[in-house]
């Protein structure tokens, strides 16, 4: 038996419980992990709010889509993703179904070798953040000595467009909080704090205009300034303000489309090398024990975390 966390039912943390479940032993194209660290993401809690075409067919549904950990056996004739594999390697897997758990049982084609420079907590947060900032920059096709501007440039997945944009040679003005300011410089990018006039602010910074616009925070002012300032619709990306996209004839991207998850997939091997070679941080705020999840996820609804969460079995 392990433990694991599951949503009985749609709505807030209140509908988590902590259970016991059995974690059936790898087949073939199996892998089971020992988890040492689960991946927090905004995308945890969505899954299990209520929401007008929620399934509770899908209940009890197991919380967390990436670790990070150890393998602790193989189903026969199996191999990683990366290649090989043995009981004590060490791991990340991303893509996956029911992270927050001391044990998982998953497809090995999501199981990746993890670069020995990451500590669990950090490679356990690096691909769904990661490959939702890749498939931003690759939608809005931003090219070498173009400049950008990032709505939520400060958190997880504006820190990593940031990292990712610069390896590619382009300029990225970032909107953030005053007080967020630092980390927008830290990862490459030029902040500039949003509210009322924030559309003259980013004229300032960049007078030869803007090629894209990134939004991962899906406020009316940021889809209202980008609209202003790009003018190609289809460079302008969301992942955060669905309607917005709809109403307004901009691109809107998320895991759960597709197109989306098939490029997320591809993209996995790439950002791993990158992180792998130091030029892809993961920042970790906190860390919390497996069994205070509710807790963790409150902070993370907050909105202000100060960088990525993981939970530790």
């Amino acid at each position: 038996m392990t433990k694991r966390w599951v949503a009985t039912d749609f709505g807030g943390l209140d509908v988590l419980e902590f259970v016991d479940v059995e974690v059936p032993d790898p087949g073939p194209g199996e892998v089971t992990i020992t988890v040492r660290a689960a991946g927090m993401n905004p995308a945890d809690h969505k899954r299990f709010a209520k929401g007008p075409n929620n399934d509770p067919s899908v209940l009890p549904w197991p919380i967390g889509f990436e670790v990070s950990g150890v393998i602790e056996a193989l189903g026969p004739d199996t191999e990683i993703a990366s290649g090989g594999g043995a009981a004590g390697d060490e791991v990340l897997a991303f893509r996956i179904a029911g992270g927050y758990a001391e044990r998982v049982t998953v497809a090995a084609a999501d199981v990746f070798a993890k670069p020995s420079g990451l500590d669990h907590p950090s490679a356990a947060n690096l691909l769904l953040a990661g490959t939702t900032a890749a498939e931003m920059l690759h939608v809005t096709g931003v090219r070498a000595g173009e400049t950008v501007v990032v709505h939520g440039a400060s958190g997880a997945v504006g820190v990593s467009v940031l990292q990712q944009a610069r390896q590619l040679g382009v300029r990225c003005v970032g909107t953030a909080s005053e007080h967020n300011a630092d980390v927008v410089r830290r990862f490459g990018g030029e902040p500039v704090a949003y509210g009322d006039g924030l559309a003259g602010r980013l004229r300032a910074a960049a007078p030869d205009g803007f090629a894209a616009a990134l939004d991962t925070v899906g406020t009316d002012e940021a889809v209202d300034v980008s609209l202003e300032l790009v003018a190609d619709r289809q460079r302008i990306v969301t992942i955060a303000a669905p309607a917005r996209a709809d109403r307004d004839g901009i691109r809107a991207i998320g895991g759960t489309m597709h197109m989306s998850a098939a490029f997320r997939d591809e993209a996995r091997p790439r950002l791993i090398a990158m992180a792998a070679d130091g030029r892809l941080v993961v920042p970790v705020a906190r860390t919390f024990p497996l069994d205070a999840a509710p807790e963790a996820l409150a902070l993370l609804q907050s909105g202000h975390p100060g960088g990525k969460l993981a939970l530790l079995p």
